[in-house]
Order: C-alpha cells, then sequence, then structure tokens
C-alpha cells in the first residue's frame, strides 16, 4: 500500500428504491417478509489504484457514479461492499461549501472547515492569511455566509479547501467557480499541486482539463468501471458514449468495430446518433420539416464533442410540403444562458438553394473551425425564406443538440482570437 495513495477494490454501492413510502415504513418496521424494494447499483465491483504523486481524472455520462464514488474516498458515504484505503491526509472539493454553517461569518468557517479536515487552530492560524489572499472577497470574511453571492461562497469554500496543504486533494466539478480570473488562479493552484507531487484526483466534464492534466483516466459507465487508461484513449471512448456508439467490441479491435459501425449507419438517421435536447421548442407555418440533424467532427465521427481549433460540421435535411423558392437556411450558436454566440445561414453566406417542390429534401452542411471557448453550447436550426415579399418562417427548432468544446486553452470571453504573439 505504500505506493499507493488510493486504493479501490471490488467496491458497490447499493441503493433501496421503493415503489412508495409505505413500503420503506413496513420494512423498517419488520411488518413484511416479503422485499419491498428493487437494488439498484450505483457502483458495482469498480477496481482501480491511484499511486503517490499521481493524477487521475474519472470520466463518465451522467449517472454513472463518479460522484458516488468520491464521496465514499472521502467517507461522506459508506460502500455496501468492498474495500477503500487512503493514505494521506486528504482535502475534498466535493461540493463546495458543504460543510458550511450559513450563521457563521466567514473566518468562522474557515476554523470550521479546518478542524472538520484535521488542522489545529495554530495550523489554521499559518495558513489565514493565504486563504484569504486567494479568496479574495475583502470584508465579506466578516460577515455572516448566509449574506454571500453565490460566486463569493464559491471562491471561499475553493479557498479553504485549496491552501490546507493537503497530501490528497480530491475534486469534483470544482476548478470553474468564480469569474475567469479566479479560475486561472484554481487552475495555476492545480498545476503548483501536481508540481509538488500531489495525489490529485477528479471528476470533470471538462474533457480539455482532463486531457490536460490527466496522467491516466478511469471511465465509468452505469456504475461500471469501462475501461482506464491514457486520457486522449478514455476521451475517445467516452465520447462515443456520449452518442451510444460504443460497444463492447470496442474493447476486442477497434477496426472490427468500425467496420460493423459502418454497416449499422446506413440508413441510420443523423440524430439518432446525436445527443438531442427531449424538450425541444419548434414553430413555423408547415411549408417545410426538419427532419433530420446532426454535429460531424473533423475526423467524420457523429459526436456532440468538438476540439477546440479543429473543423467541425453542423448539417440537416429539410423535406419540404409545398413549392418553395430559394429557402434560407441558419444556423445559431447560444451559450446556456440564451445569449447567441454566432451563426449564419445561406443568405448571409450568398449561397444559392434553388427552389424546392412538395415531397423534395435538401440536405444542409455547414462546416467552419471551431473558435469558441471550452464548455457547452446550444445550437438552434431554421429553414425560412420570402414568400410572396414577407419573410417567413417555415420552420425552426430552438436547442436541438448541445456542443461540448474540448480545449486545452481557454482566454478571455466567448472565442479564442488565435494570436501570434511576438516577444523581442
Amino acid at each position: 500500500m505504500s505506493d499507493y495513495a488510493i486504493s479501490v477494490e471490488h467496491l458497490d454501492k447499493m441503493y433501496k428504491l421503493y415503489d412508495k413510502p409505505s413500503d420503506r415504513f413496513k420494512e423498517a418496521l419488520g411488518l413484511t417478509r416479503k422485499k419491498k424494494y428493487r437494488e439498484h447499483y450505483a457502483l458495482h465491483d469498480v477496481n482501480f489504484k491511484v499511486k503517490k504523486g499521481e493524477t487521475v481524472g474519472i470520466i463518465g455520462t451522467n449517472g454513472s457514479g463518479k460522484s458516488t464514488i468520491l464521496k465514499i474516498i472521502t467517507g461522506v458515504l459508506n460502500p455496501t461492499a468492498g474495500e477503500v484505503k487512503v493514505n494521506g491526509r486528504i482535502s475534498a472539493l466535493l461540493e463546495l461549501g458543504a460543510g458550511f454553517n450559513g450563521e457563521y461569518t466567514g473566518i468562522e468557517n474557515v476554523y470550521l472547515n479546518g478542524t472538520m479536515i484535521g488542522f489545529s487552530k495554530e495550523e489554521i492560524d499559518a495558513k489565514l492569511d493565504s486563504i484569504l489572499e486567494f479568496a479574495d472577497i475583502g470584508d465579506f470574511v466578516n460577515q455572516p455566509v448566509k449574506t454571500y453571492s453565490s460566486g463569493m461562497f464559491v471562491r471561499l469554500a475553493f479557498a479553504v479547501a485549496i491552501n490546507i496543504d493537503p497530501e490528497i486533494l480530491i475534486v469534483d466539478e470544482a476548478l470553474s467557480v468564480g469569474d475567469v480570473f479566479f479560475q486561472a488562479k484554481c487552475y495555476h493552484k492545480f498545476e503548483e499541486f501536481k508540481k509538488l507531487g500531489k495525489t490529485i484526483l477528479f471528476v470533470s466534464h471538462d474533457l480539455g482539463s482532463i486531457g490536460k492534466y490527466c496522467d491516466r483516466v478511469v471511465l465509468l459507465n452505469q456504475g461500471v468501471k469501462l475501461n482506464e487508461g491514457q486520457p486522449k484513449e478514455m476521451i475517445d471512448i467516452y465520447k462515443k458514449l456520449l452518442v451510444n456508439q460504443y460497444t463492447e467490441a470496442d474493447e476486442e479491435s477497434q477496426n472490427e468495430e468500425q467496420e460493423k459501425q459502418e454497416e449499422s449507419d446506413e440508413g441510420k438517421m443523423w440524430k439518432d446518433t446525436t445527443s438531442s435536447n427531449p424538450d425541444i421548442i419548434e414553430y413555423g407555418n408547415g411549408m417545410a420539416d426538419i427532419m433530420d440533424y446532426g454535429i460531424m467532427d473533423k475526423d467524420g465521427n457523429m459526436t456532440n464533442a468538438i476540439e477546440k481549433g479543429s473543423d467541425f460540421t453542423i448539417m440537416f435535411k429539410v423535406r419540404f410540403n409545398e413549392k418553395i423558392s430559394e429557402p434560407i437556411f441558419a444556423i445559431t450558436i447560444k451559450d446556456l444562458k440564451g445569449t447567441e454566440i454566432t451563426g449564419t445561414n445561406t443568405m448571409f453566406e450568398s449561397v444559392g438553394t434553388g427552389s424546392a417542390a412538395p415531397g423534395d429534401i435538401k440536405s444542409v452542411k455547414f462546416t467552419q473551425n471551431m473558435n469558441l471557448q471550452g464548455g457547452d453550447y446550444l445550437v438552434s436550426l431554421g429553414c425560412t425564406g420570402y414568400k410572396n415579399g414577407e419573410f417567413t418562417v417555415y420552420h425552426r427548432l430552438y436547442d436541438v443538440f448541445n456542443i461540448t468544446v474540448v480545449s486545452q486553452k481557454n482566454t478571455v470571453g466567448y472565442y479564442d482570437m488565435n494570436s501570434d504573439i511576438i516577444v523581442d
């Protein structure tokens, strides 16, 4: 165990799911012999080890058990079966500020949190200045944290967790708190930890951070460890999982799987392999219908995850129900707050689209280079035009699917200017 900071062996976490509260009550009182619950395994027979000084990422689709396994390692949850061994003092950024008391001031919560982790008052005294400097929330440290904005709250929580000099740092989706400048401080501190040879285990949907910082990646799927290995390999598999294109054949032979996938893709709709919004908002006069859509990376793979700096294609098909001349095809990309970041259409680009008769299907593809910052965005599609001189919406789909931009370098704002810099 001396070479390993964390060892996870045959780990299970099972939850009992009851159809109604009375079933739970009856079982608790021993009023029934019949099993009233269904077993749900958030984790099943998971095994992996983290060497001292190693940075390991955990990725997987929602519901894979990523956060659950971190909570078991940190002692927040107890496992149903299996064993976890930890060799070193842990600082965990799970739910930021989970141990904070809203009635206490920021300073009081610093001491409360530090004591819970295992530090003495003298040790916290020695680290207080660096914690407050990192959090940078001014005189608010003397106010009850219930008066804090969400940004100030996470800044203080992050500052406490990151500045207590742990041997093992465990992070769950916490490296993107606050504004862009505070995020830069967080990443800088993260890199300091790596250089000091600290052990880091973290969960993130930011595949750029996973690829940049991790020595190794564990891939979970539906509570089971699917694979582990080099970051790029695991990210490639994860991207297939996101669009339900990964099968067990991937583990046996990538070449065979590619052939099978090509065969199975024949006749398949693009949207079948695209992670779509289940609550699409649509409207139009019905003269045309957007019948299919998707997004493709530079290698021709259907995937919602696009690497920053690479070419990608947004495409959709439109079926026409009436005769239409020069339809306009459009795409719009928005952030998660609904702000339109960019977009274009065939009219802006001076692309002729011809005429369409009832029953005709036109396919349109927009290919461009991805210069947006790493993160998640929403795509809207449209088919419009001019009918009798009036602008007319034939069919629009709002926020139909997402794009996850995988980036290893983010600048300020929405997009990267790709500056060439010369310093003499």
